[in-house]
């Protein structure tokens, strides 16, 4: 009888094994497709994260940019800064002083450059997302600038999310208002870098990035999405759909840890696909390296 019940229990394991070793898609394993993240729930951080992410250095990754913009196809660069910091919760601003009343924060710096026609564009979006909790990102801010103007986005998470949002277009202008909570779309490049299994899954709302309300001059709401994991032996994929809005977002990251960014893909509504491809990566304590000596890691960046 104990034969027959362990040969049962081995035959069930490599059932599982075989079918996720194939690449399928899979629901998330730790958050239900309409849970929100909440900061009551903790995160327990593994040790191969510790010892990657407070190490004294970021992560620098270079990407190969192809921009949709006006119904075209613009060649460009994008970078991708992480680093971990300390974040003060009240101010929502990087602290100068350790205290343990600091929230711990994984900071994505993500920054592309192309020209459109005579005139260049310069995008910068910074997510400020906890690590010792499920939470939201604490923090959001994203700016554009080109020759028409620029215009500034920021979101600040209170009791709701707060968003202050000033452009030069009439209409959108200098603007003030609260949002209930939902997912938000920035979030997940860091939820990506902490783990995986914590990307949302399945059908629920979610708040598109900054770039793409800035870029389509749509309104600021969350939208309906679906989404899927797709797990592969060295690559694996995050896929977001917004069906109202005839968007995609595609991210391909590494399938073990560090779980880097690879590459990623946003089908727009018009069919133009962005692509990034990565360049080169490295690791570097950068804010220490501003003397004209270094400028050759750019080199080495391809930038």
């Amino acid at each position: 009888m104990n034969f027959l019940r362990l040969l049962f229990i081995l035959v069930c394991v490599l059932i599982v094994s075989c079918k996720r070793s194939e690449g399928n898609l899979i629901p998330n394993s730790e958050t239900t497709a309409k849970e929100k993240p909440s900061k009551d729930k903790k995160r327990t951080l593994s040790e191969d994260f510790k010892n990657y992410w407070y190490a004294g250095e970021a992560e620098i990754t270079s990407y190969k940019l192809m921009q949709d913009r006006y119904g075209e196809l613009r060649e460009g660069t994008a970078v991708n800064i992480f680093v971990t910091e300390d974040f003060l919760q009240k101010e929502q601003v990087k602290a100068d002083v350790p205290s343990e009343e600091n929230i711990p924060v994984l900071k994505l710096n993500q920054t592309k450059k192309y020209v459109t026609g005579i005139y260049p564009y310069s995008v910068m979006t910074s997510i400020f997302t906890p690590t010792n909790s499920k939470n939201n990102a604490i923090k959001i801010s994203h700016s554009m600038q080109e020759w028409c103007g620029q215009v500034y986005v920021q979101l600040n998470n209170r009791n709701d999310f707060k968003i202050q949002s000033h452009s030069y277009f009439e209409g959108e202008a200098d603007q003030e208002f609260t949002m209930e909570k939902a997912w938000l779309e920035s979030d997940l490049w860091n939820y990506i870098r902490i783990n995986p299994s914590t990307l949302p899954a399945g059908d629920f709302s979610m708040i598109p990035s900054f770039e793409y309300f800035r870029m389509s001059h749509t309104k600021m709401e969350a939208y309906e999405a679906s989404a899927s994991v797709t797990v592969g032996d060295s690559i694996s994929n995050y896929e977001v759909v917004y069906p109202s809005l005839k968007r995609k977002l595609k991210i391909y990251f590494s399938s073990t840890f560090p779980y880097t960014i690879e590459r990623w893909e946003e089908t727009h509504a018009n069919g133009n696909i962005t692509s990034a491809e990565k360049m080169k990566r490295i690791k570097t304590a950068y804010w220490n390296q501003n003397s004209t000596k270094f400028e050759f890691l750019r080199d080495s960046l391809r930038l």
